[in-house]
């Protein structure tokens, strides 16, 4: 098997064998070509949206999509995630003080700077000069102006993902019963999961109208997001020791893990359940994270 530098390089950025460009052609061809079939026809980048719960594969997807494209279309193409997008640590304070205290921690709906990353989507599409905002969550907070990158050039593509990309709000009534130990004992009263769901009726669907396309990881269950989430901790130690950096207070032990994807439960189980008949492009996992499946609708 040929590799090109580009693919080299991909699968060293994300640790992956290369077994795993074979399996990625044989699922994403499809999707790559048509990206770049509309854009040798219109010469507008699409904007290709992944959701997929915590630790199912979002972020290595959006570099691979970009790496070929890129290397198909010789232009820039950009790999953007909502988890960069999220709101100062002392913003989340701020609404914690306001608010709930759970608005504290970074994740859930009403803790992204929504503005923020539209900004950045519409200046990428018009080849204006964007400051690619990076969150760094070792220090659980953003990364300094002065070490991000600047794109200026026109770009092919833009791959933008996150856990709750496209998730849709819940009717008030289904709010009123707490679905896990952190709603029930920290969020009795529904505040904090209401100013969730309203955050996705009002702010969110402005960012989520942007994507052309909607490509949905579907886990087998919630269940399976804590081995995925603590595969993804135990990824980021060894990447910041191979940059010859200290893991600091963001990296999370299995306790914390347990407690942190509770935030996620509601949004995530309401996703699995309504997301997968309206996705364009639908990916069934495995427990091991493998496609089984796919469905385009």
């Amino acid at each position: 098997m040929n590799i090109s530098a580009k693919e080299q390089a991909f699968l060293e950025r994300n640790q992956l064998p290369p077994a795993y460009l074979d399996a990625a052609k044989q699922w994403f061809s499809p999707i790559v070509d048509s990206i770049i079939a509309e854009y040798n026809d219109n010469k507008t980048p699409r904007i290709i949206g992944i959701n997929g719960c915590q630790g199912s594969g979002k972020s290595t997807l959006a570099d691979y999509l970009c790496t070929a494209v890129s290397e198909q279309l010789n232009l820039k193409t950009v790999a953007l995630s909502l988890d960069d997008f999220y709101l100062t640590q002392s913003e989340r304070n701020a609404l914690a003080r306001q608010i709930h205290p759970l608005l504290a921690t970074r994740g859930v709906p009403g803790t992204h700077d929504v503005e923020l990353a539209i900004r950045c989507v519409k200046h990428l599409l018009a080849g204006e000069k964007a400051l690619i905002t990076r969150f760094d969550k070792s220090i659980d907070d953003r990364v300094p102006h002065d070490q991000l990158q600047s794109i200026e050039e026109p770009v092919g593509l833009i791959v933008l993902e996150g856990w709750c990309l496209g998730a849709l709000p819940q009717k008030p009534e289904a709010l009123t019963n707490a679905i896990n130990a952190l709603e029930n004992e920290e969020d009795a009263d529904a505040v904090w999961r209401s100013y969730v769901n309203q955050a996705l009726i009002n702010e969110y669907p402005d960012l989520f109208n942007l994507v052309d396309e909607l490509i949905m990881l579907q886990a087998p269950s919630f269940d399976t997001v804590f081995n995925w989430r603590l595969e993804q901790e135990q990824k980021l130690v060894k990447r910041l020791a191979k940059e010859g950096l200290s893991p600091q207070s963001g990296i999370m032990n299995e306790q914390q893990i347990r407690r942190f994807i509770s935030y996620f439960e509601r949004v995530t189980e309401n996703s699995l359940q309504e997301m997968p008949q309206r996705a364009d492009h639908l990916f069934t996992l495995g427990l091991s994270r493998d496609i089984t499946s796919y469905t385009q609708n």
